[in-house]
């Protein structure tokens, strides 16, 4: 398997696999940021798991357009993995993905609204959802 950015074989070492991944990230690739995010997240690829430093990954993600790094940020706030549980900031991450196309962050909305007793607003998103394709 090469690398979808270099076209070179993939490292079959952590330690170069994750060289590589960083060197992607100083570019400001928010694909490579979510990707070492989600390494930092759960203590993958060599390195300790820290919950503070895939925000920091997550959130530079986010501001360069990354729907999947708003759609974690949503979870995350959503679970209170690494942050104090947030409902409201939750379903802000999810909005701003959910505009831009995020389906499965549409459909959390629609969870979101029905938890709260909205079930009209709740039905809107999942029909939302539906119709981009979420099962």
């Amino acid at each position: 398997l090469d690398c979808a950015f270099c076209r070179t074989p993939c490292p079959d070492n952590d330690a170069d696999k994750l060289a590589m991944v960083q060197a992607r990230v100083v570019k400001k690739d928010p694909v490579a940021m979510n990707h070492l995010g989600d390494k930092y997240c759960h203590g993958k690829n060599g390195l300790q798991k820290d919950m503070r430093k895939a925000l920091e990954l997550w959130t530079e993600a986010a501001e360069l357009g990354s729907l999947k790094a708003l759609f974690i940020l949503g979870v995350v706030h959503h679970t209170g993995e690494g942050v104090e549980k947030n409902m409201a900031k939750a379903a802000e991450f999810y909005t701003k993905a959910a505009m831009q196309g995020h389906v499965v962050s549409r459909y959390n909305l629609g969870c979101d609204e029905g938890q709260k007793g909205n079930h009209g607003r709740a039905v809107r998103h999942w029909m939302i959802s539906a119709k981009m394709g979420y099962e």
